[in-house]
């Protein structure tokens, strides 16, 4: 079964709440992976089991014991803090059939090697024929800032963006459900 892992650190909390919606539609085992809870996805896995508990009851008569067993595929794990703690579980925990979701450059290049299809936060798909081009010009950046030479700037993400992220987070998913279900 088709499983998403979320970078949950580097993932804005619009963005997730567009990824909340389509993994309640679908019901895709989802894990959002952060060294804190967030309270959206706790919120969203408490409301999407309730949903499947009355469906399921309204539906299929299931008794006490059978409600309570239905559960939400949404999975919040909570990491030590760390540089990369939140990337480690990822990679060591991830299983395919599986995409991912991240900002983080080096986490997407690891997942890219094992095979995974990664999606940006902006929505460029990365695989192993684009994933070497944009690691090598994050090290670049990287150097420019390390000697003064470009300043990184942080902007919120704009409506613009998030649609793009939107629309290339259904078509992939779109795309992978096909293939995997």
């Amino acid at each position: 079964m088709l499983k998403l892992y979320v970078d949950a650190d580097s993932c804005p909390k619009n963005l997730r709440q567009i990824v909340l919606k389509a993994v309640m539609r679908h019901s895709i085992p989802t894990f959002f992976v952060a060294d804190r809870v967030l309270k959206d996805v706790q919120t969203a896995y408490q409301a999407h089991t309730a949903t499947l508990r009355s469906e399921a009851q309204k539906q299929q008569g299931l008794d006490e014991r059978e409600l309570r067993s239905l559960k939400s595929p949404i999975t919040m794990v909570v990491v030590e803090a760390g540089m990369d703690s939140a990337d480690d579980w990822i990679v060591q925990h991830s299983e395919m059939p599986c995409f991912a979701i991240t900002h983080d450059v080096p986490l997407a290049s690891r997942l890219v090697q094992k095979g995974m299809v990664v999606l940006d936060d902006r929505g460029k798909t990365l695989t192993g024929e684009n994933m070497a081009q944009r690691l090598s010009l994050r090290n670049a950046m990287t150097e420019f800032r390390e000697m003064g030479i470009f300043a990184e700037k942080h902007e919120p993400m704009n409506g613009k963006q998030v649609k793009a992220f939107s629309d290339a987070f259904d078509t992939l998913l779109t795309s992978l459900l096909k293939q995997y279900r």
